[in-house]
């Protein structure tokens, strides 16, 4: 059975027109390039979990996860350098199919153009994979805590819960992210995104009555909190707490 499976995937990889590069294998992250349009295209890493089987009848949990500003400047593999691409790399077992984008270096994840990527890139996964869409978790570190924040307040729908790691958000925001899970992480000595921008999205959503929001704060930190943040094993327990409300 999984045979047939492997040459089905293999031969509807072929086929595809907007997947390139190496055809995806259970608990091996790979490089594949997600076309869009003549003017735009996603590339990412992706992984299967290893106990992925293509049976149809089970749906899996996925994460999305958003890089830093450093991981634009190089090679797609340098996405891998940082959080869960990183333990999906090392060959860590994940239980998750694991998306992490690219996003230029002339542009920022908050820009209209790569939000509206990443999630055409989502939808084409959830059309391609068994996904469980109610087991969505979008994370994202520095400049993906910027993107993971926005992404969050304008789809609110769309997640079972986020996990913001020294990021930025739109404190106006809070009414859209009330009933959102959130956990942030935020070292208190970060000298490249302040820390009171974290404090300010948590008071924001407690003022707007959210009540699903915790804050990891981080003493004597700098920016590098995610290295902690990623490696804590509570965060995927949390993860797997929730289901989206629909």
């Amino acid at each position: 059975m999984k045979q047939i499976f492997t040459l089905i995937l293999t031969i509807a990889l072929l086929s595809g027109p907007t997947l390139k590069g190496e055809n995806p294998a259970p608990g091996v992250q790979v490089e594949l390039t997600h076309k869009i349009s003549d003017q735009q295209t996603v590339p990412y890493l992706f992984y299967l979990p290893k106990g992925f089987d293509g049976e149809t009848d089970r749906k899996w949990p996925l994460i999305l996860f958003l890089h830093g500003r450093g991981e634009s400047r190089g090679p797609l593999s340098i996405v891998a350098k940082w959080g869960p691409p990183r333990m999906a790399k090392r060959g860590d077992d994940l239980p998750y199919l694991l998306i992490s984008p690219q996003c230029p270096a002339s542009t920022r994840w908050t820009a209209d153009d790569q939000q509206a990527g990443v999630l055409n890139l989502l939808d084409h996964i959830i059309e391609k994979y068994p996904v469980d869409p109610s087991r969505i978790y979008l994370t994202g570190l520095s400049m993906g805590g910027y993107g993971s924040w926005k992404l969050a307040a304008d789809h609110p729908q769309r997640f079972a819960a986020v996990a913001p790691v020294c990021g930025k958000g739109n404190p106006a925001d809070g009414k859209k992210l009330k009933d959102l899970p959130i956990w942030v992480f935020h070292g208190t000595q970060d000298d490249a995104v302040p820390y009171q921008h974290s404090v300010d999205m948590v008071e924001a959503i407690e003022m707007a009555g959210g009540k699903r929001v915790r804050f990891t704060s981080m003493k004597h930190v700098g920016h590098n909190c995610w290295s902690a943040a990623y490696a804590t094993p509570e965060l995927y327990q949390w993860f797997n707490k929730h289901r989206r409300r629909d």
